[in-house]
């Protein structure tokens, strides 16, 4: 837990970025990419959280979607703007 009481954001580890924001395109669809940045913005609309992902290549839109991914959506929901 860190000094506000909230559950830390996992490691990196030794994960590796795989893309720079701004290089997807729509041949991407479904590939598993590792992006690393920072919360340009987040839009929350309840069912679906958009984040606006930032680093030296651009911005990539993330959605999260529960559908695809309910822990990932659940996590969304603590991102903020400027995080790390």
């Amino acid at each position: 837990m860190d000094e506000h009481g909230k559950e830390p954001i996992d490691t990196l580890g030794d994960w590796k970025r795989t893309h720079d924001c701004g290089v997807l395109r729509k041949e991407n669809v479904d590939d598993a990419v590792i992006l690393m940045g920072w919360v340009n913005s987040r839009r929350d609309l309840g069912n679906l959280v958009f984040i606006d992902l930032r680093d030296r290549g651009g911005i990539t839109q993330v959605v999260f979607d529960p559908q695809g991914s309910p822990e990932a959506h659940e996590r969304a929901h603590i991102l903020r703007n400027e995080w790390v």
